[in-house]
């Protein structure tokens, strides 16, 4: 497994982490995966996965990054403040590696929950922001008001069939040197990659690698230097093959090859329409 620095905290990341959204898989897969040095997992206070997690880590706990995340509508202080601790009793830890906001909460001000995850640093309990589903200029307000700590991370869909990130949130990440943690880096599952992928170049790639489809669609992922990939795997098969993403590199014609494959890039317009229908949805209870 190969490592990358997490933003400069100086922690080594392991680029190919553990996913649990909508994680069925119990205790044992992400135990294969710490032994083969998937040392990073990430979950949220409603994925209904923290206590796997805790369980998972039960007595190697320091030998283990864990990011979690606070939902939008716990954004108030007190409320935060309050998930945290109710995550840390899931966990079974005295500690949260990475709090993240889980998405941006277009009804409250970005001093209140940034000021409440201060003091959760402050108290010991977390030791590193993180945000979630944040655009650049939502990831620029919340950097603005905190007074003593850096937004190191930030957690986006990225795969080889959706890069809409590229499209300002790479570079600026990479411009920050924050770490951009990507999820769903194979879509919605290989089935639902391959329906972009009408020439197969996974297959033709993968063939010539002496790969899988899935490793060559991580590779591509974490081929981009500020770049570490959370896939899920509900079974300990599908974390080795997950893991054995890591430790080689696509070649340049083999990357050049990859951009034939059709993907998605959600522009300027789309993207704030989208985010006019959640500020809507979260007037109204409708959303996380």
């Amino acid at each position: 497994m190969k490592y990358k620095e997490l933003g400069t905290t100086g922690i080594q990341l392991p680029e190919i982490g553990m996913g649990t959204w909508h994680y069925r898989g119990g205790v044992e897969p992400l135990k294969a995966g710490i032994e083969l040095g998937a040392t990073f997992i990430d979950t949220a206070e409603t994925y209904d996965s923290e206590e796997a997690v805790g369980e998972a880590v039960k007595g190697i706990r320091n030998s283990v990054f864990i990011a979690t995340k606070v939902a939008p509508r716990n954004f108030k202080a007190a409320d935060l403040i309050r998930s945290a601790e109710q995550s840390l009793k899931r966990l079974n830890t005295d500690h949260i590696d990475l709090y993240q906001l889980h998405w941006p909460n277009y009804l409250l001000p970005i001093a209140e929950p940034m000021a409440a995850i201060e003091e959760l640093v402050r108290m010991g309990k977390i030791r590193y922001i993180g945000v979630s589903n944040f655009s650049v200029c939502e990831m620029q307000q919340a950097q603005a008001v905190l007074s003593s700590n850096k937004i190191i991370s930030a957690q986006v869909r990225y795969s080889v069939v959706d890069r809409t990130v590229e499209l300002g949130l790479l570079d600026y990440c990479r411009q920050n040197h924050i770490t951009l943690i990507a999820y769903s880096p194979l879509d919605l599952g290989m089935h639902n990659m391959r329906k972009s992928d009408r020439n197969d170049m996974l297959g033709k790639i993968a063939a010539e690698a002496g790969k899988t489809r899935a490793q060559v669609a991580l590779n591509w992922c974490i081929a981009r230097d500020v770049v570490v990939a959370i896939p899920k795997a509900n079974h300990v098969e599908h974390v080795r093959e997950n893991c054995g993403a890591s430790g080689w590199l696509l070649n340049p014609e083999q990357l050049k090859m990859l951009d034939q494959i059709s993907f998605r890039q959600r522009g300027a317009l789309e993207s704030a329409g989208w985010r006019l229908a959640r500020r809507i949805g979260q007037r109204f209870g409708k959303s996380i």
